[in-house]
């Protein structure tokens, strides 16, 4: 009977020690293992991606840095710069694109985060500027100047809500699919030094050229 007892008590302690661990330390699982996690965390990012602006195929380069709370958000800031393809402009004639780029506070709810596939939710609210950009000389050639201007610019508020699938690939480090939709307020550029003066003023593509769909990846490192 002592025996007994002795056992139960040490079943007990034990039980009750698992218990107190596994309540202090969370466990995240990841593709590669199950690493422990903290409560406060942080991340940097880097993505890349593609989107369109004025209809034209466009390419993004993104970046960001956030604060993870209790593993289920993230509060930072990031922005994408972003560029479309060249395209010849009879109005000026010459090939020109659109350029620019945007930031602002993110916000990023995070779904299931301990699942190896889990979802986020991220949210950014800022602004940023657009302009219209020709072009030349060559960066492969020494003996040639390469330089840019400007027909017009314009700066605008930006909200970009989306959807990441996010992979746990180490304890540091995650990938992300993501989609989002970018809506800016009206873009206003225009001509200034068309061919015919009289085209001079005219818009340079509809005021909702930066609104639509973004897709993409991104790599995130640090402590989830």
């Amino acid at each position: 009977m002592k025996s007994l007892k002795l056992t139960l008590v040490a079943l007990s302690l034990s039980a009750i020690t698992a218990f107190g661990q596994q309540e202090s330390s969370p466990s995240m699982q990841t593709i590669f293992g199950d690493p422990e996690v903290n409560s406060i965390g942080g991340y940097g990012a880097l993505g890349l991606g593609y989107t369109t602006v004025a209809d034209r195929d466009a390419l993004y380069f993104s970046a960001q840095g956030a604060v993870v709370i209790n593993h289920s958000i993230a509060i930072g800031a990031g922005g994408k710069g972003f560029a479309s393809k060249m395209a010849y402009d009879n109005n000026l004639g010459a090939e020109y694109n659109y350029a620019g780029g945007y930031g602002g506070l993110i916000i990023e709810p995070i779904l299931g985060w301990d699942r190896p596939i889990h979802f986020s939710f991220p949210v950014l609210i800022g602004g940023g500027g657009i302009g219209y950009i020709q072009h030349w000389g060559d960066y492969d050639n020494n003996d040639e100047e390469y330089d840019f201007a400007d027909e017009d610019s314009n700066a605008f508020f930006v909200i970009e809500p989306g959807i990441e699938v996010e992979l746990n690939l180490v304890k540091w480090m995650r990938m992300a699919a993501t989609i989002s939709y970018r809506y800016t307020s009206d873009i206003k550029l225009g001509y200034k030094n068309s061919l015919e003066p009289s085209n001079n003023g005219t818009m340079i593509g509809s005021e909702d050229m930066l609104r639509g769909f973004n897709v993409g990846i991104n790599m995130k490192f640090g402590k989830f």
